[in-house]
């Protein structure tokens, strides 16, 4: 057998180093049991999260995003409705997720079609197309999404565009609008090469909006154009407001300027892309007229700083982290320090940030909202307060406890009103974007 070949006696080799150890055959007794994490599990870590914060925004109930992908607005909107909670005076306050969802798969498949039409010609092996061909009207998404979003559609409340089966558990609806975005896209190829104009295949892709857009009142509901809202205050008082759009019920309730003055800050753990420069990811947005996806490119404690000045201040921050390492769901954990996997399993030894960032064992995978921080002796973050969009039955009550040393590892973006940035990085706006293309490891590595 060659040497680049599992042999028998290569089998028993590591059998043999197996056996060396006792405590092997206790752990593997005990992991083919009751799994790797439960043995894992460090009870002494648990104990240290007491989920007592010093400094705490205002948060409002728990929400589920259910079986979707749709943390990034869940979140966006939840670190927004404090502000109306305010103006209302009421204790709580939800936006309607599926509002945004029914105009989210409506931009998405007009962006889709119009790269379509752009990479009509393209060969299949071409590395744009090949990037985009796949992506159709997915569930995931960015702060950059959400701000056009609400721009061009408004916000409402949850009453005026309640959640649907399809709302909460995506798959099906998602496919379906998948295979019919995937048909025109290669009939688009064919018509190309026929000879079509692009006007021919934008009469394709109009074709196909209605057909995306039939999906969607049926599986979300008609999008609300009118409304009106009664509520009880505090005080139990009795209020009406006046009929308004959902555009109209935006501006007067957020406003255009709360969102312009937040600044994403991102942080590449490879050091590739320099600090203090804007990356915008080519290709990479929900709304197609929209700019592309990007960040502010800052060192994780200029983030950190940022962060903490904000939940003083009450202001919650979205954030978006690897949020499947090192977590208990069910306890509502997030600590680098809660699995000894080490012990029970092998030594996993020098594998950095930077490393596992680079190779795509992590990336950003959700978004939430840090709504409180417990300090050390020195000042600096111990624990941080984290609101989820899994619904109550995770953690206490919906609320994570974070470890400030899980933070650092696996956090890669924040959203921050700009006065908590310093200036020698927010010059950084002024000047021009760095693009880089779909496939590089900053772009792969936070989409989610």
């Amino acid at each position: 057998m060659s040497k680049e070949s599992i042999s028998s006696e290569l089998l028993k080799s590591f059998q043999a180093d197996f056996d060396l150890d006792p405590t092997n055959a206790l752990a593997a007794r005990a992991i083919f049991d009751q799994g790797i994490n439960a043995v894992a599990e460090d009870p002494a870590v648990v104990k240290r999260h007491t989920f007592v914060f010093g400094q705490e925004t205002s948060q409002g109930k728990p929400t589920a995003q259910k079986s979707s992908g749709r943390c990034w607005y869940f979140a966006a909107l939840n670190s927004l409705r404090q502000i109306v909670m305010d103006k209302l005076n009421v204790e709580n306050f939800e936006f309607s997720q599926t509002h945004l969802y029914f105009f989210d798969k409506m931009e998405k498949a007009n962006t889709y079609l119009e790269y379509m039409i752009r990479f009509a010609d393209r060969e299949l092996d071409d590395r744009e197309l090949e990037w985009t061909l796949p992506l159709g009207v997915y569930d995931g998404g960015y702060w950059e999404f959400f701000v056009p979003l609400c721009l061009k559609y408004g916000l409402v409340p949850k009453s005026e565009g309640p959640e649907s089966f399809h709302s909460g558990d995506s798959y099906m609806f998602t496919k379906q609008m998948q295979e019919r975005l995937y048909r025109t896209a290669m009939a688009m190829r064919r018509a190309k090469k026929a000879g079509k104009s692009d006007d021919d295949l934008r009469q394709m892709k109009n074709q196909t909006l209605a057909e995306i857009y039939n999906i969607c009142v049926k599986a979300l509901g008609q999008p609300v154009e009118r409304f009106t809202f009664a509520y009880r205050d505090k005080d139990k008082n009795y209020h009406r407001l006046p009929e308004m759009t959902p555009v109209e019920f935006f501006e007067k309730y957020i406003g255009r300027e709360e969102l312009e003055k937040r600044v994403i800050l991102v942080s590449d753990p490879t050091e590739t892309h320099p600090y203090g420069r804007v990356i915008r990811k080519d290709i990479v947005r929900s709304v197609y007229e929209a700019p592309a996806a990007g960040g502010l490119n800052v060192p994780m404690d200029v983030i950190t700083k940022a962060i903490l000045a904000s939940v003083k201040d009450g202001v919650p921050v979205w954030f978006a982290c690897d949020a499947g390492k090192y977590i208990d769901r069910k306890k509502g954990i997030f600590d680098d320090k809660l699995f000894a996997y080490d012990q029970v399993l092998t030594p996993i030894g020098d594998f950095s940030k930077a490393d596992r960032f680079a190779c795509g064992y992590s990336r950003a995978t959700h978004a939430m909202n840090i709504t409180g921080v417990e300090v050390d002796e020195s000042g600096q973050p111990a624990y941080w307060k984290v609101e989820n969009s899994w619904g109550e039955e995770q953690g206490d009550k919906g609320t994570f406890s974070m470890s400030h040393s899980w933070f650092l590892e696996y956090t890669y973006e924040a959203i921050v009103d700009r006065k908590y940035v310093p200036e020698e990085y927010l010059k950084g706006l002024e000047e021009e974007p760095i693009m880089i293309k779909p496939w590089d490891v900053f772009c792969t590595s936070m989409l989610f």
